[in-house]
């Protein structure tokens, strides 16, 4: 099957089984109606990462497109003029906010006199949270939709394509079409049934218990009010300050802030009753903040800041008062966000994410399979180590 790559109002040649691989730019060319059938399709409705609502904000606010370095180039499968399958696939011009760090493989491909920019990134862009990737109904539609972003990247000119925390099933589909396979490691906490937060602490060995209620109430004890706010009680002045924090922690962490505030203006209007802020104010003024988004079963914590520093509040704020409203809520678990082993002190257990990895050139190709080999047998290693050091009571107590 021929994908098309210049002009998305054109057309490939059909395969045999009548599927055409074409271009179809970002959500907001596609329609709100007709990605939500490709989102459940694809049982991903409850994924706010996968959203229309999520990844139109995206596009009106500026935040990919032009000159951002992630234009969409999203790929749809159609079959008899109907989009029975689609991906978010961005051209990339840098490797910024994607959170599977492959900058030493743009260095050594440069160094080898290649080009790996521009690149083929298939994500919900600066959001390191797992979710489907390949939007279909059906296996066979999903499978075709995998074999055609190689076919894509070899005949638009990519050095490679990225497919970024993706779901097992996902990822089995792109390794069985030759995509290599990746592992990296996050941070969950795991709703087993608890009545409420202490009852979660209750799984504690005791003396790690008695450390996360003493760094809960030194947290409470600065003299700051903490309150759990969704959709209409996020105020206007609390978006305006949680853009201050935004700004503040994006230029220390990465130069420039991903998101523009327009960004924060439309999620709000759309989707502002799947979002969770939790603010810390003093005499009603915030001072921290951590945005999360709320989606069918879990809470995922994505930005946080602060315009003061308390002893322990970035845990209190982004970790303690998360698993609470997920406890609340009857949510399964909660994925905190990329990095951090300073997480598992307070519950949030190691699991693997998975990434796939097609790499045009042969060469580089094979060096990159052997590479991942090492790695991923490293990764398995650190998550077995990792797991032994939760606080959790152990069966000898």
């Amino acid at each position: 099957m021929k994908p098309v790559a210049a002009d998305p109002k054109t057309a490939a040649e059909p395969s045999a089984d009548g599927r055409v691989l074409r271009v179809v730019g970002g959500a907001r060319d596609i329609g709100e109606a007709v990605w939500a059938k490709l989102a459940a399709g694809a049982e991903a409705e409850g994924d706010p990462f996968a959203d229309y609502a999520f990844l139109a904000a995206l596009e009106a606010s500026g935040s990919v497109g032009e000159g951002s370095g992630w234009e969409p180039a999203f790929l749809g499968l159609d079959v008899d003029g109907t989009l029975t399958a689609a991906a978010t696939a961005y051209a990339k011009t840098h490797s910024q906010g994607e959170y599977v760090f492959d900058h030493h493989w743009a260095d050594a491909y440069m160094r080898a006199g290649g080009r790996y920019y521009p690149k083929l990134t298939v994500a919900a862009p600066f959001t390191p949270a797992t979710g489907p990737r390949l939007l279909g109904a059906t296996p066979q539609d999903r499978r075709a939709l995998a074999a055609g972003l190689a076919g894509f990247a070899e005949q638009v000119g990519f050095s490679s394509v990225h497919v970024n925390f993706l779901t097992e099933s996902d990822a089995a589909t792109l390794q069985d079409v030759g995509f290599l396979s990746r592992l990296g490691v996050q941070y969950h906490w795991f709703n087993r049934g608890y009545a409420d937060y202490d009852a979660f602490l209750a799984t504690f060995a005791s003396r790690k218990r008695k450390q996360i209620k003493r760094e809960r109430r030194e947290a409470h004890a600065s003299g700051v009010t903490i309150r759990r706010l969704v959709g209409d009680a996020i105020e206007p002045r609390h978006w305006d300050a949680f853009w201050r924090f935004y700004q503040d922690t994006g230029a220390r962490k990465w130069g420039t802030p991903y998101l523009t505030r327009a960004f924060f203006d439309d999620i709000a209007r759309t989707a502002g009753d799947r979002m969770l802020m939790v603010v810390a104010e003093r005499d009603r003024e915030p001072v921290a903040g951590a945005l999360n988004f709320i989606g069918a079963d879990a809470l995922y914590g994505r930005y946080w800041g602060c315009s003061e520093q308390a002893r322990f509040l970035h845990f209190e704020v982004c970790y303690h008062q998360a698993i609470e409203f997920a406890i609340e809520r009857g949510l399964s678990r909660v994925e905190a966000g990329a990095q951090g082993e300073h997480k598992i002190a307070r519950g949030y257990e190691p699991v693997a994410t998975r990434s796939a990895h097609w790499i045009v050139e042969p060469s580089f190709r094979e060096a990159i399979a052997r590479y991942l080999d090492n790695e991923r047998e490293q990764v398995r290693r650190e998550i077995d180590f990792l797991a032994a050091e939760t606080p959790f009571k152990k069966e000898t107590e």
